[in-house]
């Protein structure tokens, strides 16, 4: 029994648009910090690497609350997963762009990152679009 009278998902929504709101500033200091010690040697993928949990995990999340949508569960984790693959591919880029290298195996955290946010917000959107539709009546007089 829950003492709260709100339903679990609309604690769900805070709890994880400030997670991401965490991360977004976390990777935002980060790359500062970062970008102060690099010997005025600049990488885009270290700036703007905050964008993804900012565009992908903050907003949509927001969104989904503003609009009354109830928290999409478990599928929520397949997003989760791919900001994280692709906010950690974005920072090893920028800093293997700093140090002045390459590495053909950065390419593993884009694709997986891009398909992995892709799936999960297709399948929210789905579970979304499929609950906001009546159910057809089943056949049957009164």
């Amino acid at each position: 029994m829950y003492t709260s009278d709100k339903p679990a998902s609309e604690k769900r929504y805070p709890a994880v648009i400030w997670a991401y709101l965490t991360a977004t500033v976390g990777c935002a200091v980060f790359g500062a910090v970062y970008e102060l010690f690099s010997h005025e040697v600049y990488s885009g993928f270290m700036i703007y690497a905050f964008a993804f949990p900012l565009l992908l995990g903050v907003v949509p999340f927001f969104l989904l609350q503003k609009r009354g949508k109830p928290f999409p569960g478990r599928t929520a984790d397949l997003v989760h997963a791919g900001v994280a693959a692709l906010t950690v591919g974005s920072i090893l880029q920028g800093v293997l762009e700093i140090y002045g290298t390459t590495n053909p195996l950065t390419a593993v955290h884009w694709a997986a990152g891009s398909a992995l946010s892709a799936a999960g917000w297709l399948l929210i959107f789905k579970r979304v679009r499929c609950r906001e539709r009546p159910r057809p009546s089943r056949g049957g007089s009164g």
